[in-house]
């Protein structure tokens, strides 16, 4: 009796020590613009199936490069990779929830959704040529809002960076002189302001700096309190930033027109349309070394598709849509595989 009591204890332990150590084999890096929900799901999908999940929140290009070095099970990025490098590095891609990326201010006296900005104004603003709130371009917009007489402190990421990807992208298409001075990618060279690591970063400095505009994430925006921006859209209407909004964004997005779903959504027609609204997306090996680990984290992808809509909406996120999710779990099938060829995930 004693014996047996022994062996089921050393068994318990066995076990929970496996669960354990598998967690922490459950890691991802990358995008900050999804570390919101992503902590979120992570916290309720351990309660529910005690598996733990490390997300390290150190922007989208820290998650390629670190999901390429294989040092993590899965990277994450607010900037999809194209086709050939996506067949180059042996990667599967796909998009994993939306949300809206605005304009931030620290302006005494000024609520959120108090003042308008459009594409062209935003862009003149970040190239340094618009150097004051009260600027003309800026009060043409706000006629009925005192504007201060105070000059703009500019703030950026200053690491590799989705959300900055989708911002210069926006930014390139409705302002010539930002492409071709500046133009779209993950890390740009500023022509002003001072620099911060993560959405996180931004929104601190935001809040610290009188007279100050940043671009972040919306669930930072809200979490921090921070001034956010109405925008003018491609439709020329003003508009608020809602989940309602980032959907209309959304709407006509063809899915499936891009290699592992890579379609940006900046700059969207439709007049309830937010103009800087963004997907955030998923990297892993399509034979991953380690096809357990892969194995887990498609399972905790697909309770996060079927469970975590709820949590999403709460913090200003879209889920993506049932025909975008059938879509992606009939992708994992097809591609991802463990070295035998047989399919880690299947509908």
């Amino acid at each position: 009796m004693k014996f047996t009591k022994i062996a089921a204890l050393t068994a318990v332990a066995m076990v929970a020590t496996s669960l354990t150590a598998f967690a922490a084999d459950l890691s991802g890096a990358g995008a900050t613009f999804p570390y919101p929900v992503y902590a979120k799901w992570a916290d309720a999908y351990k309660k529910e199936t005690g598996i733990g999940l490390n997300y390290q929140s150190i922007g989208s290009g820290g998650g390629i490069k670190q999901i390429k070095a294989k040092t993590v099970t899965f990277g994450a990025s607010d900037a999809p990779l194209p086709g050939k490098e996506l067949d180059e590095a042996g990667l599967a891609q796909f998009p994993m929830v939306m949300g809206g990326i605005v304009p931030v201010v620290n302006l005494d006296g000024i609520k959120p959704g108090e003042v308008v900005i459009d594409g062209p104004t935003l862009s003149k603003i970040f190239l340094g040529d618009i150097k004051k709130w009260n600027d003309p371009a800026i009060a043409k917009l706000n006629a009925q809002v005192k504007l201060p007489d105070q000059a703009i402190a500019i703030v950026h990421r200053s690491d590799g960076s989705g959300t900055t990807f989708n911002f210069t992208y926006y930014l390139s298409e409705v302002d010539a002189d930002w492409k071709s001075k500046v133009g779209t990618n993950a890390a740009v060279q500023w022509p002003a302001g001072i620099g911060a690591k993560g959405n996180e970063g931004v929104a601190n400095n935001v809040a610290n700096t009188k007279g100050s505009i940043g671009y972040v994430e919306y669930a930072y925006a809200l979490q921090n309190k921070l001034t956010y921006t109405k925008m003018v859209n491609k439709s020329g209407k003003t508009v608020a930033p809602t989940a309602e909004a980032f959907q209309a964004a959304a709407a006509n997005a063809d899915w499936n027109s891009q290699p592992g779903f890579g379609v940006i959504l900046a700059n969207q027609p439709g007049d309830k349309a937010w103009p800087m609204t963004a997907a955030t997306w998923i990297l892993l090996y399509k034979q991953p070394t380690d096809a357990a680990a892969t194995g887990e984290a498609l399972k905790f992808f697909a309770w996060a598709y079927k469970k975590g809509a709820k949590t999403a909406e709460e913090l200003d996120y879209v889920p993506m849509p049932a025909k975008v999710v059938k879509d992606v779990e009939a992708y994992w099938a097809k591609e991802i595989k463990d070295a035998s060829g047989k399919p880690l995930m299947t509908n």
